[in-house]
């Protein structure tokens, strides 16, 4: 599905609020469903890509970190990790460490492994990692596992009103 995503079309793959924030910012995206396996050992990251058919480099992971005490999301490719040393300077803080996934799932209104950037429960403290302007179209959890969104970086980068930085490493 492309172009402005109709609503009809949304309630056919259960619009999530990340679906319903994109269509009402009018953001182009497409929407890609795909079945989730619960046994998968690549995580849910890699599984979307490969589900999709999408190289992992554009596929992005929403994670939330705790800097200083504030929560704060990071977004990088599913096959790098979050560097919380780079996130915590990008936003201006001096310690990050991983959030408690009760307190991420309770922040965002998501499912750790369908947390997405887009349309969280309470708007945080957002960084893409920068790898996302070389690409097109990037793609990130839709709001729920088997779920993705396809959008351009600088969408993703205006939806989340985030930064970008050189958050991710090897």
């Amino acid at each position: 599905m492309s172009k402005h995503a109709k609503k009809d079309d949304h309630a056919a793959h259960g619009a999530t609020p990340a679906i319903v924030a994109l269509a009402k910012a009018g953001v182009v995206h497409t929407v890609h469903p795909y079945e989730h396996d619960p046994s998968s050992d690549l995580g849910y990251g890699l599984e979307a890509a490969q589900a999709i058919g999408v190289e992992p480099a554009k596929v992005f992971k929403t994670l939330m970190a705790s800097v200083d005490g504030h929560l704060v999301v990071g977004i990088v490719p599913v096959d790098r990790t979050l560097d919380l040393k780079a996130l915590a300077h990008a936003v201006g803080g001096k310690k990050a460490t991983m959030a408690d996934k009760a307190d991420a799932e309770r922040a965002t209104g998501y499912v750790v492994g369908g947390i997405s950037p887009l349309g969280q429960r309470t708007p945080h403290t957002t960084v893409v990692d920068a790898s996302a302007l070389t690409h097109d179209t990037v793609y990130v959890s839709g709001g729920r596992r088997g779920l993705d969104i396809g959008l351009s970086p600088t969408d993703l980068v205006s939806a989340t009103s985030a930064t970008t930085a050189d958050i991710a490493r090897d």
